[in-house]
């Protein structure tokens, strides 16, 4: 299993984070990896919107599809993200937006966090060895974003 988590203090207010983050389907535009993604199914809440979510990823030679049941929350300024299909045995996300003011600016704290293990300790093996880096890459493409549309 690989568990990893951010945070971090960026110079938007969290709900610019938090929109950022849920509008999923401008993703392959920014996001690492990401070849393409679609939303199967859109669902209204109390509190917010379940989507059913498929995306397709490339690293390399190795190209994989995977569904997911995105929960979006922005009362609680929360976005979550678990595994339905696909190629691995586990997939968690979940993101934590706080407001903070710093020396009369509007900043924000982003907790980050990815959990997943594939179902094949050979695909898992090769994965601990890049994950780091593509998180790190994920990360700052979420922040990269935040600067090319809100500055």
């Amino acid at each position: 299993m690989t568990r990893r988590t951010n945070r971090q203090t960026v110079p938007f207010t969290a709900q610019q984070m938090y929109a950022l983050v849920a509008d999923i389907e401008r993703y392959p535009e920014f996001i690492p990896y990401c070849t393409g993604l679609r939303i199967l199914k859109r669902t209204d809440v109390s509190g917010g919107e379940d989507l059913t979510a498929q995306m397709r990823v490339q690293y390399k030679v190795f190209r994989e599809q995977f569904t997911c049941k995105v929960q979006l929350r922005p009362d609680e300024l929360k976005i979550r993200a678990d595994y339905i299909d696909g190629p691995v045995k586990k997939l968690e996300t979940f993101w934590a937006f706080d407001e903070q003011a710093a020396l009369g600016e509007k900043t924000s704290e982003i907790d980050f966090l990815i959990d997943f293990e594939f179902g094949n300790i050979l695909m898992q093996k090769a994965s601990d060895a890049v994950f780091d880096k593509a998180f790190v890459r994920m990360s700052d493409a979420f922040v990269a974003r935040a600067h090319a549309v809100y500055k």
